[in-house]
């Protein structure tokens, strides 16, 4: 059996690999066409109105009170150490 140079193992390895993901790029591509191609464009309809902005904001003390209990974990202090100034949603 010959033996094979460490160069010549990692290149083939190295070749495998890329073989291997182009075929997967390759194999993606074709079923993203055939999928998308079946799939036909939905009408928009009309958004209902959302109310959940409402709903947060009754639970806002409750939210408020879970970040200080977190953040006074973390820190290693008491919650009467924590003040919460202002919280947006991001």
């Amino acid at each position: 059996m010959p033996e094979y140079g460490s160069l010549f193992v990692c290149l083939m390895g190295m070749g495998t690999v890329f073989f291997g993901l182009i075929c997967l790029i390759v194999l993606t591509m074709i079923m993203g066409k055939i999928v998308g191609g079946r799939a036909a464009p939905a009408a928009a309809a009309p958004v209902p109105a959302v109310t959940a902005p409402a709903a947060a904001e009754g639970n806002r003390q409750e939210i408020a009170a879970a970040v200080a209990a977190a953040v006074a974990e973390e820190l290693g202090t008491g919650i009467t150490g924590i003040r919460i100034v202002s919280m947006k949603k991001l």
